[in-house]
């Protein structure tokens, strides 16, 4: 991590060092703010707290659909849908049509999506969980003088990192 630290700040332009981004830290930190925001308190409106619930339900069926047809992995024979299949692209829009509201035309840019970006649907949840560790390890590295705030500006600051490098520079804010 060092040798980069010197690199960007020596050889880079600001514009290459802002240009990279790394899924897992950009999208774990949505996904993140979005956790943090239910902790704060602010779902009080029945409908933006099923919104949110909503949002967590696709995301949790990308992560099946991005990782079941990526590896072709069989459905569990007790699985209340498609058990005994395969996941295949047409398994995956049938199984998005039929366990989420959104119209048929998204479903497939769905699917099309999580084909053309193997891994995407984990990352963001890698890294919300990068995200919290960070978040958890420098609150108990600074006990009652942990300052959430502070920490999230100083947080924001660190560019995107990858996800190793992102829990250990946030555990040190």
């Amino acid at each position: 991590m060092a040798q980069w630290t010197h690199v960007a700040a020596t050889r880079l332009t600001r514009f290459q060092a802002s240009a990279g981004v790394v899924n897992g830290n950009v999208e774990g930190w949505a996904l993140y703010a979005e956790r943090l925001m239910d902790e704060l308190g602010f779902f009080h409106d029945p409908a933006h707290r099923l919104g949110h619930l909503q949002a967590q339900m696709l995301r949790t069926m990308r992560l099946v659909v991005d990782i079941g047809v990526h590896l072709r992995l069989p459905i569990p024979a007790d699985a209340p849908y498609g058990p005994g299949q395969r996941w295949t692209p047409e398994v995956a829009g049938s199984f998005l049509r039929d366990n989420h509201p959104r119209p048929g035309a998204f479903v497939d840019s769905e699917v099309v999506r999580y084909l053309s970006l193997p891994g995407q649907a984990i990352g963001y949840k890698l890294g919300e969980r990068a995200w919290l560790r960070g978040r958890e390890a420098a609150r108990a590295r600074r006990g009652a003088g942990f300052d959430a705030k502070s920490w999230h500006m100083a947080a924001l600051s660190q560019g995107s990192l990858g996800l190793d490098d992102l829990v250990e520079e946030l555990a040190r804010l």
